[in-house]
């Protein structure tokens, strides 16, 4: 029982010398944080550019008359920008900024 006692004294002891140490930010951190910048603002103009297309579509299919299938267009780019912009939050928590 001694043995134990004295191998686990040991351990703590090595253990306790171990100094803390400095973050360092991982390699090419600062590449993918550029590339996720990048990727946020083409989330962004692809969902203004596909609600203006779906309400320019949505001005014609009422002017010429024919069935609507715009309102699903819009929908889906109102759907698309609300995940885009909680993948957004999600990657600043995890992210840490």
């Amino acid at each position: 029982m001694s043995i134990i006692l004295m191998a686990v004294g040991d351990t703590m002891s090595t253990l306790a010398q171990v100094g803390n140490p400095t973050p360092e930010a991982p390699p090419l951190s600062d590449k993918i944080l550029q590339f996720v910048r990048y990727a946020t603002w083409f989330a962004i103009l692809s969902g203004i550019l596909s609600i203006i297309y779906a309400g320019g579509r949505f001005a014609w299919e009422k002017w010429s008359g024919s069935g609507l299938q715009s309102p699903k267009m819009v929908a889906g780019a109102m759907i698309g920008g609300a995940v885009a912009t909680s993948a957004g939050t999600i990657m600043n928590a995890v992210i840490g900024a």
